[in-house]
């Protein structure tokens, strides 16, 4: 497979450059715990052999004339200490847009969003544990659908854009209406509060069974329920009666792709207030229509086909880029975050090969910080058991405790951890690597593609 040396941005990748700060960008953390202490000299080794198996991980994000791109590195990742989760320096990290980092039996991957989704990133995490596994002298791990055989050839489906499909499809954006935030004391840039939630799969499968929804139409209903309980506390005068949660929603499967880079989206589940509050009956009853109506494949190319059409637009496109990113950045700083009251992330069951999940302990996954929503929560499912994350820009952790309670009153055991176990770090010092490229001309083609 021939890997090009610079290549588009896919859509819902382009707000992420735009919108990065010093202080500000779109970041997660997937974790892996292993049943002993990582060594860091073959975490190292594992990373350099599994890079070559994802190419798309090799590439940087570059300002271009009209529109951002990525640009192929030439030099080769290194393990970083571990730290907080928080934007980082592309250019001090060697132009490469995540960082791996151990600490005891730990495995830390923080991902900035233009570089790959919760699947793409969950993905790599666990193919470079797999391999570091193997050097580590554990017999052959085995492959499977969250393990790739570094020895593999890539294909070029792995590195597609696949938003590329709905490029002339007809779409359009749904009218939104401003939700209600949850309000509190904001702490200073770079804090991340957190909290980690475990329950067991089976006790929580049961119950959505008993109620006849899914697991995640549960803790949507339960998390929006939460956020009704706060409202009703709320001593705001013009508050939204819009309780909103945003739900990611990973487009692979629904339209058979294999690619290692951004290819999700997001519908809204909400509640209406406005009349009286909900139960827990209605309020699933609610969300589990509401999801399986959004989740339609039809109602899903609408939405990204309108997002494509804005790219693709010649008006749009021939405006220089130093011009749309304050625009771009602005709009998302007034009305990105104003729809949508909490974000839940869910990335499903995890299920490794027999040889490699006997020495894995657990697996986690966090959003990094907001940018005017309060938090978020993120969660995985390995072992039988469900990790949440929350992580919180604000002081006060009311929504998560009303959570827990809500949970316990289902007969629901929960565990919980304070900061979540994947923010733990002793922060080191990080040695400055700079991005290597391969030189071809002093003008390549990409920096004036529109």
């Amino acid at each position: 497979m021939t890997i090009p040396e610079w290549t588009r941005l896919e859509n819902s990748a382009i707000i992420y450059p735009s919108c990065r700060t010093r202080k500000y960008a779109a970041m997660y953390r997937v974790s892996i715990v292993l049943d002993s202490e990582v060594s860091g000299e073959l975490l190292d080794k594992a990373l350099k052999t599994v890079i070559t198996r994802f190419p798309s991980f090799r590439y940087t994000v570059k300002k271009g004339l009209f529109w951002w791109f990525l640009q192929k590195l030439e030099n080769e990742p290194v393990l970083r200490n571990p730290d907080r989760l928080r934007s980082f320096d592309l250019k001090r990290n060697g132009g490469y847009m995540f960082r791996l980092s151990c600490e005891g039996p730990r495995i830390d991957l923080d991902v900035f969003h233009a570089l790959t989704d919760g699947t793409g990133a969950m993905t790599f995490l666990l193919s470079v544990a797999a391999e570091y596994l193997r050097l580590s002298g554990v017999e052959e791990p085995g492959y499977g659908k969250w393990v790739l055989d570094p020895g593999s050839e890539p294909n070029a489906a792995e590195m597609e854009d696949s938003f590329d499909r709905f490029s002339g499809t007809k779409g359009a954006l749904d009218k939104e209406r401003n939700a209600w935030h949850v309000r509190g004391k904001v702490e200073k840039p770079g804090v991340l509060n957190s909290l980690g939630v475990s329950v067991s799969t089976e006790e929580l499968a049961a119950k959505a069974a008993e109620m006849e929804c899914t697991v995640t139409e549960l803790l949507s209903a339960l998390i929006l329920l939460s956020l009704q309980e706060l409202r009703s506390k709320d001593s705001g005068r013009r508050k939204s009666p819009h309780l909103r949660l945003e739900l990611p929603v990973n487009l692979r499967p629904l339209f058979s792709s294999s690619t290692h880079r951004n290819f999700s989206s997001y519908i809204y589940l909400s509640l209406d207030v406005t009349n009286g509050e909900f139960s827990l009956e209605d309020a699933v009853r609610e969300i589990k229509y509401q999801k399986r109506l959004y989740v339609q494949p039809g109602r899903l190319t609408r939405r990204i086909a309108a997002n494509v059409s804005l790219e693709d637009n010649m008006a749009i496109r021939c405006i220089p880029l130093f011009i749309k990113r304050p625009i771009i950045n602005l709009i998302n700083h007034l009305k990105g975050d104003r729809y949508a009251t909490y974000t839940l992330s869910n990335l499903g069951k995890i299920e490794l090969p027999q040889a490699m999940s006997g020495h894995v302990r657990d697996i986690h996954f966090i959003l990094g910080r907001t940018r005017r929503r309060s938090g978020s929560c993120a969660c995985v499912s390995f072992a039988g058991n469900l990790n949440l994350n929350f992580s919180r820009k604000i002081a006060e952790d009311d929504l998560e405790r009303v959570f827990v309670a809500k949970l316990r009153e289902l007969g629901i055991r929960a565990s919980v951890s304070v900061p979540a176990v994947p923010l733990k770090p002793s922060r080191g010092w990080d040695a400055v690597t700079r991005p290597v490229f391969r030189t071809k001309g002093l003008f390549p083609k990409f920096l004036f593609s529109i």
